[in-house]
C-alpha cells in the first residue's frame, strides 16, 4: 500500500539532491524526525519534480515555491513540478499553516536547488574539462565562455549524484533575481478554469463505495438505538457499519448513501449540552482557566495622573465557521496490510498518524496523498471527513469516498474560537499612554489530530480514543507592539469552550487586534488625537511606521466623518503579526444608511511588508482574498447554536459576503524588502481589517461597537441620538 521516495526515484537518467532540514525553534511543537530527507528530481527533458512538505490550499503556495526553486537552479518555472505534502514521497515540513510555507519552506527548497545546481556544475566540469568556477548556468543548461551549452537533461542521463546540501550553500543575491520578485501567473489556475484540475472530490478508485456518517447534533452522545427499516426500499446495497458512537453507511452510489444517511433513524442519547450564544461572555468568564501572566511592568513606572484620560471596555467575538464553500471529501482504502488514503488535509503527517493509531496500524503502512480540496482558511472538516472514509473503508473492507453535506461542514468542523477580551488604558492631555491593562479569555485555538490523540477526529472520538489539544493562538498578538512603559497582560486560558474549536485564519489575533486597535483607537478619541499619528508617537520599529504612513497616502486619510444621506467614515488598524510576523496597516472606508445601519464597506487600503516578495500577483491575491474575508467575519459571521445543537446548517443561517457587498475597490502597496526574509502573507490583513471596519463605523456614526458582527440593528442601537 506505500511507495518509498527510493522506489519513486529509481528511474535512469536523474539527479537528487537530498537536504536535511532544520529543525523547529525552541518551543516549537513538532511531528517529525530530526532530519528529513527532502527531493529534487531532475530528468533527462531537463524538468524538475520538487518534493514538498507543504500544500496547496488555495493561495498559490505552489507558485510561489516553484518560483524559489526556478531562481536557485536557473530553469524556465514552466519546467518545475510539485509534488505536495505526500507522506510516502515528501519531507515532513509541519503542516500548512501560520502564514509559514514561504517563510520556512521556501528557504528549504532555495537551498536544495542551489545545491543542484552546484552539483550539476561539478558534473559538466568532469565532462566538459572546464573547471565549475568557469562554467555558467542559464535556462536549464550549463554554459562555458565559448558558449558550448549542455543541458541539465542531457547532463543527468548517463550519471546520478547524491549530495548532501550544506547549510551555507550559496544563495543568488536580490540583485541576480529573475523569476523571484516577478508576478507570474499561478500554475494551477488553468486546469482549474477548464475544469480538468483534479481535486480530491474527483477521484475514483476501482471498486469504490461511498458513504456517509449519521452523527449526534452534540458531542458525547451514543447511539442507543438505530432502525434501518427503510434501507430496505433504497436501491444501492445500502449497509449501516457501526463501532463504539460512531455511525454510518456505505452504498453502491453516492445517491444511495445519501438516502439511506437520510432514512436511518438512530436514537441518541447524552452527550453534552451546548448552551447558546447569549451564554458566550458568562461562560468563557466563569470556566475553570489557567491564568498566564504575560507581561507585568506596572511596578516598574508610577501610576497615572488624575488628569490622564481612562478607557475602559470590554469587547466579545461569537463563534464563527472556517465555512468553506466546497463540503470536505476524502477516500481511503484500508486493508489488514495497510492503509492509502487522499485528503486535503492541511496536515499530512500529522493526520496520516493519527488515522494510524485510530485504525490500528504503524504509521509507516498509511500512506497519505495531498489532494486539492476546497479552500480551508484553517482546521476545517477535511481531517474529520478523511477519518470518516478511513474508518469506513476498514469496517466495509472496500475503497469508500466520503464527501460532506452541507449541513455536515456547517454542523461538525471546528469553529473558530470565542473570546472575551478586557481592557484599561489611560492617556495624558496630550497623547501619551501612561498606563496599559489587557485581559483575554480564551480557550486553545488548536485541536489538530497527531499519533497519540486520534480523538482530535470526530471519528475517533466516538471510537472513545484519547484526545490532546495543543495550547496555542489565545495569546497571539496579546502583547501590544506598541511602546507602553506601564503594562499588564493577562491571558485566562479557558479549559473546556462551549463548541468544539481548532484555527481559524489568523487565530487569536484577529479577537485580540479588534479588542487593542478599537482601544487605541478609543484613546485616540478620548484625548483628541488623529488615530494613525497616535498611534505613530507609540511606535518605535520604523518598518511599523512605514506601512501607517504608507496607508495614510494610499487612502487619502482625513480620519474626519462626512454626513450626507449616509454617514461616511474611515478607520485604520495595524498589526505586526504576533510581534515577529509581517506587517500590515489597513483602512477602511464605510457608507452608514442612517435609517437602518446597514453598513456598506466602500474600499479598503492596505500597506502590506512581508520582507521578501515572492509574486507581487499572488500577494495581491491574497490581501485581496484576506480582506473580503474580513469584512464578511466583521459584518456577517456568527455561528447560532441551541442546547442541542448548532443551528447554522446553510448559507441563509450563516450567511457570507456576497458579490454585491464586495468593495468597490481594495488598493494595495506592496513594501517590497528583497534582502529580508520572507515573513508570509496567509492571514495578517485579516486582523488588520476587522479593527479597521470597527473603528470606521465609529468614525462615521459615533457607534462604538464592541462585539461581533456589526449587523445593522447593532449599528443602529449604538449610534448616539441626533436631534
Amino acid at each position: 500500500m506505500t511507495v518509498t521516495r527510493r522506489d519513486f526515484l529509481a528511474t535512469a537518467g536523474i539527479l537528487t539532491v537530498a537536504f536535511s532540514l532544520p529543525l523547529p525553534a525552541a518551543g516549537q511543537a513538532t511531528n517529525r524526525f530530526d532530519d528529513v530527507d527532502a527531493w529534487i528530481r531532475i530528468d533527462g527533458r531537463g524538468d524538475v519534480t520538487v518534493f514538498c512538505g507543504k500544500a496547496e490550499l488555495g493561495t498559490g503556495v505552489s507558485t510561489a515555491l516553484a518560483q524559489m526553486v526556478a531562481e536557485e537552479l536557473d530553469v524556465q518555472l514552466e519546467r518545475v513540478h510539485l509534488v505536495l505534502a505526500d507522506t510516502a514521497l515528501c519531507p515532513d515540513q509541519l503542516p500548512t499553516y501560520g502564514s509559514l510555507s514561504i517563510t520556512r519552506a521556501g528557504p528549504e527548497l532555495r537551498r536544495a536547488a542551489a545545491e543542484a545546481r552546484f552539483a550539476l556544475l561539478d558534473l559538466a566540469s568532469i565532462k566538459m574539462g572546464t573547471p565549475a568556477e568557469k562554467l555558467k548556468t542559464g535556462d536549464g543548461a550549463v554554459v562555458t565562455a565559448t558558449g558550448q551549452t549542455l543541458s541539465y537533461g542531457d547532463l543527468v542521463r548517463e550519471s546520478r549524484l547524491h549530495r548532501v546540501v550544506r547549510k551555507d550553500v550559496p544563495l543568488k543575491q536580490p540583485n541576480d533575481f529573475k523569476v523571484i520578485g516577478r508576478s507570474r501567473s499561478r500554475v494551477d489556475i488553468p486546469a482549474k478554469v477548464h475544469g480538468t484540475h483534479a481535486y480530491v472530490h474527483n477521484h475514483v478508485v476501482e471498486g469504490m463505495i461511498h458513504g456517509r456518517v449519521c452523527r449526534s447534533p452534540v458531542p458525547g452522545a451514543k447511539p442507543v438505538h438505530i432502525d434501518d427499516t427503510a434501507l430496505k426500499t433504497i436501491a444501492g446495497k445500502p449497509r449501516v457499519y457501526t463501532k463504539g458512537a460512531f455511525v454510518g453507511v456505505v452504498a453502491e452510489t453516492e445517491i444511495a448513501a445519501i438516502r439511506a444517511a437520510a432514512a436511518l433513524k438512530v436514537e441518541w442519547q447524552g452527550g453534552q449540552t451546548l448552551g447558546s450564544p447569549d451564554e458566550i461572555r458568562r461562560r468563557l468568564l466563569d470556566t475553570p482557566a489557567k491564568e498566564i501572566a504575560l507581561i507585568n511592568t506596572q511596578a516598574q513606572s508610577p501610576a497615572p495622573a488624575a488628569s490622564a484620560k481612562t478607557v475602559e471596555a470590554e469587547y466579545l467575538v461569537p463563534f464563527q465557521m472556517h465555512a468553506s464553500i466546497g463540503p470536505s471529501c476524502a477516500l481511503a482504502h484500508v486493508t489488514s496490510e495497510g492503509a492509502t488514503v487522499w485528503s486535503g488535509t492541511q496536515s499530512s503527517f500529522l493526520t496520516r498518524d493519527s488515522l494510524a493509531t485510530m485504525l490500528g496500524l504503524p504509521a509507516d503502512r498509511v500512506r497519505l496523498i495531498w489532494m486539492e480540496a476546497s479552500g480551508c482558511y484553517g482546521h476545517n472538516g477535511a481531517d474529520d471527513c478523511t477519518a470518516d472514509a478511513a474508518l469506513l473503508s476498514q469496517l466495509s473492507g472496500k475503497p469508500v469516498r466520503v464527501q460532506w453535506m452541507r449541513h455536515d461542514e456547517h454542523a461538525h468542523e471546528p469553529k473558530g474560537v470565542a473570546m472575551v477580551m478586557r481592557a484599561r488604558a489611560s492617556a495624558t492631555p496630550d497623547g501619551q499612554i501612561v498606563d496599559w491593562e489587557y485581559e483575554t479569555w480564551s480557550p486553545s485555538h488548536s485541536a489538530r489530530p497527531f499519533a497519540a490523540a486520534a480523538g482530535n477526529l470526530l471519528a475517533g472520538a466516538e471510537l472513545g480514543m484519547q484526545k490532546n489539544y495543543a495550547v496555542v493562538g489565545a495569546d497571539y498578538n496579546m502583547e501590544p507592539s506598541y511602546v507602553l512603559p506601564r503594562s499588564k497582560v493577562t491571558l485566562h486560558l479557558v479549559q473546556q469552550p462551549q463548541l468544539r474549536v481548532s484555527p481559524l485564519r489568523g487565530l487569536g489575533s484577529v479577537q485580540n487586534l479588534f479588542a487593542i486597535e478599537s482601544l487605541m483607537d478609543e484613546l485616540a478619541f478620548s484625548v483628541d488625537q488623529d488615530p494613525i499619528e497616535f498611534r505613530l508617537r507609540h511606535l518605535k520599529d520604523e518598518r511599523s511606521k512605514a506601512v501607517l504612513r504608507a496607508v495614510a497616502r494610499l487612502s487619502n486619510w482625513k480620519g474626519k466623518p462626512r454626513e450626507g444621506k449616509t454617514l461616511y467614515g474611515q478607520g485604520v488598524g495595524f498589526i505586526h503579526y504576533n510581534n515577529h510576523g509581517a506587517y500590515v496597516a489597513a483602512v477602511v472606508d464605510v457608507l452608514i444608511d442612517k435609517e437602518s445601519g446597514a453598513v456598506s464597506v466602500e474600499r479598503v487600503s492596505v500597506a502590506h511588508d512581508c520582507g521578501l516578495v515572492v509574486n507581487p500577483d499572488g500577494l495581491r491575491n491574497q490581501i485581496e482574498g484576506n480582506t473580503i474575508q474580513a469584512i464578511s467575519r466583521a459584518l456577517l459571521e456568527r455561528v447560532s447554536f441551541e442546547p442541542g445543537g448548532v443551528t447554522s446548517l446553510d448559507w441563509s443561517s450563516y450567511p457570507i459576503l456576497r458579490f454585491s457587498q464586495v468593495p468597490k475597490e481594495i488598493a494595495i502597496e506592496l513594501v517590497d524588502r528583497p534582502d529580508q526574509p520572507a515573513l508570509g502573507a496567509g492571514e495578517q490583513t485579516t486582523c488588520a481589517v476587522v479593527p479597521a471596519v470597527a473603528n470606521a463605523i465609529f468614525n462615521a456614526s459615533g457607534a462604538r461597537l464592541r462585539e461581533i458582527p456589526f449587523s445593522a440593528e447593532r449599528v443602529l442601537a449604538a449610534m448616539p441620538r441626533r436631534n
